[in-house]
This record gives C-alpha cells, sequence and structure tokens, in this order.
C-alpha cells in the first residue's frame, strides 16, 4: 500500500487482485464492509414482546398511549419483564430511535405519556 497525496484529497494505492486502484483515503475503511442491517424500526413495528396497537405513538393524547402500552404489557404472554418494564421500555426505545428528528410538541407527549404510564401502574414519579 502506498499512499500518494494531490490536493485536495489522499489517494492510497491498493492492490486487489492483481490490479492497482487508486482509491481515497476515507474509503479505504469501506472496503469489504457490508453495509449495517437497520433492525429498529422493525422492533417497533414487529416486537417480539409486546403486541402494539397500530400507530399508537401518533397519538396526541398520552393517556391514550399509556393505557394502551400498559393492557399490552399485561396481555402478552412473550413478554420476559413484568409489565411496566415492558412497556416503558418499548415507550423510551420509541423515543431514542426517533431521536432529534422528534419535534419538541411531539416529545412533550411523549414524556408526559411517560409520567401517565408510571401512574397508570401506579407507580411514584
Amino acid at each position: 500500500m502506498t499512499i500518494i497525496t494531490q490536493f485536495p484529497i489522499t489517494y492510497t494505492l491498493f492492490l486487489r487482485s492483481k490490479n492497482l486502484q487508486y482509491v481515497p483515503q476515507g474509503a479505504m475503511s469501506m472496503i469489504g464492509r457490508k453495509k449495517p442491517k437497520r433492525w429498529s424500526g422493525d422492533v417497533t413495528c414487529h416486537s417480539d414482546a409486546l403486541d402494539l396497537e397500530p400507530d399508537i405513538f401518533t397519538s396526541d393524547d398520552p393517556r391514550h398511549i399509556a393505557e394502551s402500552l400498559k393492557h399490552s404489557a399485561e396481555t402478552s404472554t412473550r413478554r420476559k419483564a413484568q409489565p411496566f418494564r415492558s412497556a416503558m421500555s418499548m415507550l423510551v426505545f420509541y423515543v431514542n430511535r426517533v431521536g432529534r428528528s422528534l419535534s419538541p410538541q411531539r416529545h412533550q407527549v411523549l414524556d408526559r405519556a411517560k409520567k401517565e404510564l408510571r401512574r397508570v401502574f401506579g407507580r411514584p414519579g
């Protein structure tokens, strides 16, 4: 491997199956890598622990979100944790997965849903 610097890009001479190729320096780390699988979106739709109401996280009513998550957690036979933990984990997972693309209004509704979920399950907080 030989590094060749040309303004403004640094190239690396890369020997690949008896052919010489000039590859940009940053692309060297990408050679031979597979595209990562995106599994998190599938979890929200096809959770193995809870049978969620369709589009529950798009509701504007925090109480409705909390009641639906509680119902899903209590009726599920596939969950491994207690119902409260399963419901709260799914809500937190969704908030973390959406991340920065979540509007302040949606974030506020989902934060209220967390508080409502604690209240519905009779938990302090």
